[in-house]
């Protein structure tokens, strides 16, 4: 039997086949998962294009995490297709550009406050329109970047990380009494779309490339995307609150 047999596990943020989230979804199913993919607007018909590329055609629900609507929407665009889920995944993250690349100091809060919500609070309201889906027990997976220092060029959104980080204790706290856990998968970099809106990113790979003690492979999200499965499995049933890192170990090295 695999990790996940039986379970029914929704999966957000499927964009491209080089995602994190696209070989989260790809390992669910093969471990052995039905799974559900989320998109919404303009990229929805994208989702559903990379949908076909997994080894068995998965269901594509609408859903912004920042419309009140889909999120009151969500438990029966699930149930139409499985009677409930055992687990979700939020790889959700956007900064408008003048959010990044350096502009720290002139970011306006308007800008900030749409990073905060679409990066850090969806984590909530994800978490909250899908808590009457559960059954006895759940497990939520969010994909994060280190926000314990102050990266190059990656400044809101390295604020709305932290926010995150945050977030998903809290939620941890309130959301254990119904035995749904809450973790993080701190992922190294890698090449993803959300990659390429950050400016300087190739100055991401300088770093580990130098500092990463197991060798990281910046073209490579299945590590990442294992971390997260094994987090959506029963082997982790009293793991909650926690940030796994899976980047090559740079979080532990000084500088």
């Amino acid at each position: 039997m695999g990790l996940l047999q039986g379970k029914n596990i929704l999966v957000t943020g499927v964009l491209t086949d080089a995602s994190i989230a696209f070989h989260i979804a790809r390992l669910a199913q093969e471990e052995g998962a039905t799974v559900l993919l989320s998109s919404y607007g303009r990229v929805l018909s994208l989702t559903t294009r990379i949908a076909g590329r997994l080894p068995s055609p998965a269901p594509v629900i609408q859903l912004d995490v920042t419309n009140q609507e889909d999120l009151a929407a969500l438990v029966e665009q699930v149930r139409a297709h499985v009677p409930h889920l055992d687990g979700v995944v939020h790889s959700i993250g956007f900064a408008p550009e003048s959010a990044l690349g350096g502009n720290f100091l002139n970011t306006s809060w308007d800008d900030v406050a749409t990073a905060m919500h679409v990066s850090a609070y969806s984590l909530k309201s994800l978490s909250m329109a899908c808590v009457p889906l559960f059954k006895e027990s759940a497990s939520i997976v969010g994909l994060d970047f280190d926000a314990t220092v102050a990266w190059p060029k990656y400044d809101w959104m390295g604020v709305a990380k932290a926010a995150l980080e945050s977030t998903s204790r809290y939620l941890a706290r309130d959301l254990g009494p119904k035995n749904i856990r809450v973790n993080l998968v701190a992922a190294g970099p890698i090449r993803t779309m959300a990659a390429k809106s950050i400016p300087g990113f190739d100055e991401f790979e300088k770093v580990w490339n130098e500092r990463a003690p197991l060798a990281w492979d910046v073209t490579d999200p299945v590590p990442a995307a294992q971390g997260a499965v094994v987090l959506l499995s029963d082997w982790f049933p009293k793991t909650t609150g926690e940030i796994i890192h899976v980047d090559g170990g740079v979080h532990a090295m000084g500088a």
